[in-house]
C-alpha cells in the first residue's frame, strides 16, 4: 500500500468521523459546541423573583445580560441606581457559561450588541433558557448550580416544586468557591417559598441549619449581610406567627 493510498484512507476516516458527528448533532444526541466548552462564565444575568413585587429601579434591570469583563470592573452594578424598595429587592446576578442552544443564542446577541443597546432577555426567553437542554451540554457541571439557582428565581410563581428543589440543590450541594456567594440568597429565597407552600417544618429546619452555618457572631466573606440577617429575622417572625395561628385555630 503506497503512502498516497494511506493518506487517502486517512482523509476518508476523518470525513467519516465528521459525518457521524453531524448526524449526532442533527438528531439532538450531542450539541455542536460541546467539544469547545470550558469551565468559565461567558455571561451574567440579572434576575428578580417572579412572584414578588420589586422596585422600579430593579424592575428596569430585570433580564439584563452582561459580559464578564463588564461585571469585573470596579464599582459595577447591574442597576442604574440604588434599589428604592422599602425592603431590599431580591435581585441576583447569575453567571453561566451556557453551552446549550438557548444560552448560546444569548451569548451571540451579547457579543454582537453595542454599548448603547444592552442585551435584555424577556421573561419568556429566560424561562426557555432555564428549561433548555442544558444537562446534555459538556458545560452542565459548570452551569448546574447557576441553572438551579435560576429555577428558584424564575419558577416560584408557576412551578413552586421545581423552584424549591432547585434552591435546595444550591444550598446543599454548592462547594466551589466561585458559587459560595449564591448560598445565602438561595437559602433565604428557599425559606420564603417553603413558608408560602405551608411547609413550616422544613422552613424551621432550614433556618436552624442556616444559623448554625452562619453564626451571628462570625463574619464570613460569603456570609449574610446586615440586610440579609434582617430578612432572616422577618422569616423567623413569620414562621412563629404562622405556627401560632395554627395552634390557636
Amino acid at each position: 500500500m503506497t503512502e498516497t493510498t494511506l493518506y487517502l484512507f486517512g482523509i476518508l476516516a476523518l470525513l467519516g468521523v465528521w459525518f457521524f458527528h453531524q448526524i449526532q448533532v442533527r438528531y439532538g444526541r450531542i450539541q455542536a459546541i460541546d467539544v469547545f466548552d470550558r469551565s468559565v462564565e461567558r455571561f451574567y444575568l440579572y434576575v428578580l423573583p417572579n412572584d414578588r413585587p420589586s422596585c422600579p429601579i430593579c424592575v428596569q434591570s430585570q433580564g439584563r445580560v452582561f459580559l464578564p469583563s463588564v461585571v469585573g470592573k470596579i464599582g459595577f452594578s447591574p442597576l442604574d441606581g440604588p434599589c428604592s424598595g422599602t425592603v431590599p429587592c431580591q435581585g441576583l446576578l447569575v453567571g453561566l457559561y451556557g453551552g446549550w442552544l438557548e444560552a448560546r443564542q444569548v451569548v451571540s446577541r451579547l457579543q454582537q450588541a453595542s454599548k448603547k443597546h444592552p442585551v435584555r432577555v424577556s421573561s419568556e426567553e429566560l424561562c426557555a433558557l432555564v428549561k433548555g437542554d442544558w444537562s446534555k451540554s459538556i458545560s452542565a457541571d459548570t452551569d448546574r448550580i447557576g441553572v438551579h439557582l435560576l429555577e428558584g428565581w424564575c419558577f416560584g410563581k408557576n412551578d413552586m416544586p421545581v423552584a424549591i428543589e432547585g434552591l435546595r440543590y444550591v444550598v446543599d450541594r454548592t462547594k466551589e468557591a466561585r458559587h459560595l456567594s449564591y448560598v445565602v440568597p438561595a437559602a433565604l429565597r428557599l425559606m420564603d417559598l417553603l413558608l408560602k407552600a405551608g411547609r413550616e417544618d422544613e422552613a424551621r429546619l432550614l433556618i436552624e441549619q442556616f444559623e448554625s452555618r452562619f453564626p451571628a457572631d462570625r463574619q464570613d466573606i460569603d456570609g449574610p449581610s446586615f440586610a440579609q440577617r434582617k430578612t432572616l429575622q422577618e422569616m423567623k417572625s413569620l414562621l412563629w406567627e404562622t405556627r401560632s395561628l395554627k395552634v390557636s385555630a
